[in-house]
């Protein structure tokens, strides 16, 4: 008998008296808010990637993951034999290319400079002493002649000597100071074989190993500021005409679940990815969690209208064309505003006291 009275009871809800009916829903005044998706992850502030300007193998590494660099202060040690022998060249150069060390040379030059005067002096007086017997008619006119091309000659020799001291002082001087500049400048590229970091700041990667190799394009370590964070946001190239500075971003990330995080819009940086034809907008917490990380992911959605008290239906009751369904079936034309996911603002068309049911599947 009970079986009999079950089976019934479904054969009446086949013909439908237990079939649930859409009574429909009222539009609703609520607060409603237009945002922008974005996803992103988290950068420390001023976190930059440390490159060296040589090539060279890692000899030290002078700090560990995780501890704190000032300005200046020595990441890696590189080291480089071609350069270490270049240096000691520039050295050994610019040490022999002082007066001091051609001494002999100059030396050498001075009593050339003596031989040639005493032998010029030595030539004026016999040519004036020829003179003298010329003007007293005695000896030739080929003698006197004689006389004067040997002086002559002896002055030529002497001033020779004085420009050849003067070339080898001037030739030195010159040889001094571009072994000066070589040995300054070997001296600056061996500075450069330690990696220095350019800030203040926590070291949260070394990339490099003792021993491996190094050059000017791959970085050896990241460094960035441990107590200040941004978040770097990729904003497609549809959206990103609505971003503007100082807008409210509401951030999300799997570090904190359950929580929702305000930010605010910092920058939007102009160039667009070819890649992924995105922006990178760049925000910054207005109150940071207290434990973060460079790199984590977040969600973001940044808003960009928001009003208090709106005429709002569900999404979902919305037909193509902004249209909606009457509960007497009537199909009417509304002008549409503010859209969440969730919900969409109704300008005009729909009054609150109106009903509406959900358009059939």
């Amino acid at each position: 008998m009970i079986q009999r009275m079950m089976r019934l009871g479904v054969l009446v809800c086949l013909l439908g008296s237990c079939t649930a009916k859409d009574t429909g829903i009222h539009p609703k005044e609520e607060k409603i808010t237009a945002s922008v998706y974005a996803a992103g992850m988290l950068k420390s502030k001023n976190q930059y990637q440390v490159y060296a300007t040589v090539n060279g193998l890692v000899s030290k590494v002078l700090v560990t993951e995780g501890s704190t660099v000032k300005k200046g202060d020595p990441i890696l040690q590189l080291t480089n034999t071609a350069a270490e022998i270049n240096t000691d060249n520039a050295r050994i150069t610019a040490a022999y290319a002082t007066t001091a060390a051609n001494a002999e040379r100059f030396n050498e030059l001075q009593i050339n400079i003596g031989l040639a005067k005493s032998k010029m002096d030595n030539e004026a007086l016999l040519l004036k002493r020829q003179q003298n017997l010329w003007d007293q008619q005695i000896g030739t006119r080929n003698e006197l002649e004689q006389r004067e091309l040997a002086y002559q000659a002896a002055t030529k020799a002497y001033e020779t000597a004085q420009l050849r001291y003067a070339s080898l002082q001037k030739q030195i001087n010159q040889q001094q100071q571009q072994s000066k500049n070589n040995l300054r400048l070997s001296q600056t590229m061996a500075g450069d074989y330690t990696i220095v970091s350019q800030v203040a700041g926590k070291v949260y990667s070394i990339l490099k190993e003792k021993g491996e190799m190094v050059n000017a394009l791959s970085p050896v370590a990241l460094i960035g500021d441990s107590a200040a964070y941004l978040l770097e946001l990729e904003v497609d190239e549809y959206d990103i005409a609505q971003i503007k500075m100082g807008q409210k971003v509401m951030i999300t990330m799997d570090s904190y679940k359950g929580q929702v995080f305000e930010a605010l819009v910092q920058k939007i940086n102009p160039l667009m990815s070819e890649q992924s034809r995105t922006f990178t907008v760049e925000a910054v917490f207005v109150k940071q969690p207290s434990v973060l990380y460079p790199n984590l992911t977040c969600q973001a959605n940044i808003i960009i209208q928001e009003k208090e008290k709106a005429i709002t239906i569900p999404r979902s009751y919305l037909l193509p064309d902004d249209y909606v369904l009457l509960a007497n079936k009537e199909k009417r034309k509304v002008l549409t505003g503010l859209q969440d996911y969730t919900k969409v603002e109704i300008l005009n068309g729909l009054q609150p006291t109106d009903i509406i049911i959900k358009p059939p599947l």
